[in-house]
């Protein structure tokens, strides 16, 4: 009897995310998102949306920027020496301000 009660929670448990959508609403084949009930169709100028500032969405490339800037300085060093130097403090004229010098 425990047996079968499990088998049957299993199935219904399993059972129940297929349960939330029929697929019936799909404007084309494999596109069937459609909004929860009171949600905008358009996101924009809505209470969903997220109002994002503009400096806190420029930090990621600003960071990208630098990095590729240290990168320059360490493939500079490694055409120059030969031998790659992860901490670009260690390589002579490095400034983080400029780009390494022309060959």
């Amino acid at each position: 009897m425990k047996r079968i009660l499990t088998l049957t929670v299993a199935a219904l448990a399993l059972g129940t995310p297929a349960l939330a959508y029929d697929g019936t609403n799909c404007k084309a084949p494999g596109n069937c998102w459609e909004p929860k009930p009171d949600y905008p169709a358009k996101v924009e100028g809505s209470k969903y949306d997220p109002q994002h500032d503009p400096a806190e969405l420029s930090k990621q490339g600003e960071s990208l920027a630098v990095m590729d800037a240290r990168n320059e300085w360490r493939v500079w060093n490694m055409k120059k020496t030969g031998k790659f130097e992860y901490d670009v403090k260690k390589i002579d004229g490095y400034d983080e301000t400029k780009a390494p010098p022309a060959e």
